[in-house]
């Protein structure tokens, strides 16, 4: 099994790549998805949050208010560090059961938003990332996900920056270009991924 580290910044790009890496093969296990499970209606991450936060948080069925708890966090890093140690241990653990779920001839993919900034590059054979550059995926969020421009910065400085995930990557993608651009070098580094893997 070759254990993959797959990051970029906010509107880089990461989730096409995903999309084009399963589509060659691989298993994909999203950080992003696995965080919005564990803290669905009637999990114990739910009610950790809900502890941390209050009820104010819940939408009036019950759900997690996401775009509320967004405000409070990313303008908090405390309140982000907060709910980073309630979410973060949940989604290592359900991540390690899909790893071992997977074929020991598998590339498995890990979407890990925050690879860089949480250190965890070590865990990975090897770590791609999606590169961007901040103008274009300020562009992409305000164009393509209805952002402020204020929201859409205030997103970026809550992650790493552009050099602090290049500093982990063993391969990069280069995204800053449009989409028909992006297929052949995600195949490139699937044609190498394979190779490392020894398929």
């Amino acid at each position: 099994m070759l254990k993959v580290g797959l990051t970029g910044g906010i509107g880089a790009g990461k989730s096409e790549v995903s999309r084009l890496l399963v589509s060659y093969g691989a298993v994909l296990i999203d950080a992003d998805r696995i965080a919005r499970e564990v803290v669905e209606p009637g999990t114990p991450g739910l009610a950790a949050v809900v502890e941390a936060f209050g009820p104010a948080i819940l939408t009036a069925d019950g759900t997690l208010d996401r775009p509320g708890l967004g405000a409070i966090v990313f303008s908090d890093p405390d309140k982000l560090a907060t709910l980073n140690t309630i979410v973060h241990p949940l989604v290592g653990a359900r991540s390690a059961e899909l790893e071992a779920a997977a074929g020991p001839d598998s590339v498995v993919i890990h979407d890990v938003p925050l690879l860089a900034e949480n250190g965890l590059a070590p865990l990975y054979d090897l770590v791609v990332v999606v590169d961007a550059t901040p103008q274009t995926q300020r562009d992409r969020l305000v164009r393509l996900r209805g952002m402020t421009p204020q929201e859409a910065d205030a997103r970026m400085a809550a992650q790493a920056d552009r050099e602090q995930r290049l500093a982990v990557a063993d391969l990069v993608i280069d995204n800053d270009g449009p989409l028909a651009a992006l297929e052949p070098q995600v195949r490139k580094v699937w044609t190498e991924l394979l190779a490392r893997a020894g398929r």
